[in-house]
């Protein structure tokens, strides 16, 4: 085996795979001690050692150094069946002690004696022998590579490409990698076209026999938070926290947000100059309605504020321990207060974790409650 074109194809592999140096070496000397032990019917223990400097290919054999050759052992099962275990290693790969002092004096138990064997055309017969040995331990390689690049990516958003679908799923280009957007991970009825780009939020990253499992979403709660930490410069220098964020996919969003400087307004530091920045995440979740809510340690107050749209809200905590809200409003309230199939209530007790039940004065009065 040439060994500068050895050493060129070493490196196109280290490059285009983006893996370690070492992990190629071993797992091209694994391969070729596989093949030299195939090609040459060789029974002695055999390692190959490969120089990553120069690209010389040396096969070493080894005797293994025994006081007394290993016969193996005999189980015998509780049936009285005896079942032959074969000695851990074999005979050919060992040499008694006794002869060992005659070729190393002063050798040991334990200790090997080596000699060199590589054949003269052991490249061309290794070579394509090794091939598929060494293609696995690559791809293994690789995959354990993608998984440690993209396990600490989880909960985050990227951008890729819609490579290709099929009936249950999109895959999307990541670079080195596929994600998979299942179509009930998408925002309802939005279209999307193959090849164009795509935000998504990586919701699972996962290590499986077939190789890195990477999970998309845009229905995910997670991908607004991080739309807005993109949009929104104060969230990510901390003067505007996220307190929370709730969301019933393609139909509304809450999110939560307070200032941790007195002089900066969240709701409007998040609805940006003439609505550039709420605008920009409203064009990416497909029309969806986003709600922002100032939140409130005031659990009433916060209670309040979380019911937008509605106005004139006046909120009555019944039991702080059960977590148990009543919220009055006006008949022209009402129905924002609950929202279309009642999802503006439901997500606010998400959000402010209180069951909150809307009712109006009216309502009240003809249960026979008085409210003072």
């Amino acid at each position: 085996m040439d060994a500068k074109a050895f050493l060129k194809a070493l490196d196109h592999i280290i490059e285009e795979k983006n893996i370690s140096r070492d992990v190629v070496i071993e797992a091209m000397e694994l391969a070729l001690a596989t093949a030299y032990k195939k090609n040459f019917d060789s029974k002695t223990n055999v390692r190959v050692d490969i120089n990553s400097d120069t690209g010389e290919i040396k096969v070493i054999s080894y005797l293994v150094v025994v006081d007394d050759y290993d016969d193996g052992t005999e189980e015998v099962d509780e049936e009285g069946n005896i079942t032959r275990i074969p000695p851990a290693i074999n005979e050919d790969a060992q040499i008694l002690l006794e002869d060992a002092r005659e070729i190393v004096p002063g050798i040991k138990v334990g200790e090997t004696i080596e000699k060199e064997v590589t054949p003269k055309d052991f490249g061309r017969v290794a070579t394509s022998t090794a091939k598929q040995v060494i293609n696995q331990k690559i791809r293994e390689a690789e995959r354990n590579s993608i998984i440690e690049e993209f396990s600490d990516k989880e909960g985050e958003m990227m951008v890729g490409m819609l490579a290709m679908e099929d009936s249950k799923n999109y895959y999307v280009d990541l670079g080195r990698t596929r994600g998979i957007l299942p179509k009930g991970e998408m925002i309802p009825d939005e279209i999307v076209t193959m090849g164009s780009s795509i935000k998504v939020y990586i919701s699972k990253v996962e290590a499986t026999t077939k190789g890195p499992l990477i999970l998309l979403s845009r229905k995910h709660y997670g991908f607004v938070r991080r739309l807005f930490e993109t949009e929104i410069p104060e969230l990510v220098d901390g003067s505007i926290m996220l307190y929370q964020v709730v969301r019933e996919a393609g139909i509304r969003s809450k999110v939560a947000v307070y200032s941790t400087n007195e002089k900066i307004d969240p709701i409007g530091a998040c609805i940006g100059e003439r609505g550039s920045r709420i605008g920009s995440i409203l064009k990416e979740l497909n029309g969806e309605r986003v709600d922002l809510v100032l939140y409130s340690e005031d659990a009433a107050e916060f209670i309040k504020n979380a019911l937008s749209p509605a106005k004139d809200v006046i909120v009555n905590i019944i039991d702080p321990m059960k977590k148990e809200a009543l919220a009055i409003v006006n008949d022209e309230n009402l129905s924002l207060a609950i929202g279309k199939k009642g999802s503006n209530v439901k997500l606010a007790s998400r959000l402010t974790k209180y069951k909150i039940e809307v009712k109006t004065l009216s309502q009240i009065n003809a249960e026979g409650n008085k409210v003072e």
